[in-house]
């Protein structure tokens, strides 16, 4: 089997883009190398330092014919996306409509979008399914949401097969200290110079971190399950901010200081997601607790 991901060189995407190759699939990464780095690309992959936005990525897969495409590449920053909309638009919707027509005359057999949780907003719930209102709170929400829509368009169109999968926070190892999500690495980042972390806001919102094997492995099951699904891949347990850096003090072994901050526009005060679905439609269910992933983590920044 040949697969392509985009954004294969970045946090998910390599952890995932290793899980095919040891699963003995062909792979093919589209990364401009913007967020990704060229070490984590695993050697057995073949790298093409492509924008999704460009003509020569829509080439590739066109040449690929690959059997399915995991489209994770994004601008995943919800404060950049405050500051610059256009560019978090540019990324994010048109980066993957011209990813979408890649598929439709590769006829591709399964095109899986990373999506997120942002894409709800601020809803006043304390668990959320796959049915609730979208009302997001920032341009990123806004983005991923609308590129939702355009791959179901595409499949009432053309047929482009599709499975949605949306995020809860993900963390874990290769993760960047920035992003949605990226809370635990800038922490983790933050403590290799000093003991003192700044939080936005009191510390007691709460989100769904999910560690990045789960996440890799609910998308493997995507390739032949959750056919035009929109699934949610989460813990559903909530866990606040002042609870992760309770837990980092007792790994660190060392009382960190923390200073609390304004909250950043566009930031979500709660949010949990239900994962009923993904356990009925892919088989999947979340293997790794709070505990070990932070602890994994933390060890991965350490060693580095």
């Amino acid at each position: 089997m040949k697969v392509i991901v985009t954004g294969g060189a970045g946090f998910i995407g390599s952890h995932l883009v290793d899980a095919l190759i040891l699963r003995g699939v062909e792979v093919h990464i589209l990364d401009n190398l913007v967020a990704g780095h060229n070490n984590n690309v695993n050697p057995r992959a073949e790298l093409h330092e492509v924008d999704i936005c460009s003509e020569e990525a829509k080439s590739i897969i066109i040449s690929v014919k690959p059997y399915a495409v995991f489209h994770l590449a994004a601008q995943a920053d919800v404060g950049k996306s405050v500051q610059n909309p256009k560019y978090d638009a540019d990324v994010n919707i048109k980066g993957t409509i011209n990813m979408l027509e890649a598929c439709r005359d590769a006829k591709v057999k399964k095109f899986v979008f990373a999506s997120t949780s942002a894409v709800y907003g601020n809803l006043k719930k304390d668990l959320l399914s796959e049915n609730e209102k979208t009302i997001p709170a920032s341009y990123y929400g806004l983005s991923k949401l609308t590129a939702e829509s355009y791959i179901r368009l595409f499949y009432e169109l053309y047929r482009v097969p599709f499975t949605i999968l949306r995020y809860a926070n993900v963390y874990g190892p290769r993760q960047l200290p920035k992003g949605e999500g990226g809370v635990i690495a800038v922490f983790l980042n933050r403590l290799k110079s000093a003991d003192t972390l700044s939080v936005h806001g009191d510390g007691e919102q709460t989100r769904d971190f999910i560690y990045v094997s789960d996440i890799v492995a609910a998308n493997i099951a995507a390739i032949d399950k959750g056919a035009q699904q929109t699934i949610q891949i989460s813990t559903s347990k909530k866990t606040s901010i002042n609870e992760i850096l309770n837990r980092l003090a007792m790994i660190h072994g060392k009382n960190i200081h923390t200073v609390f901050t304004a909250s950043r526009e566009g930031d979500i005060k709660h949010s949990c997601l239900k994962n009923e679905k993904a356990y009925d439609l892919l088989n999947w269910q979340p293997q790794v607790d709070i505990s070990k992933g932070l602890t994994n983590t933390y060890d991965f920044h350490k060693g580095r």
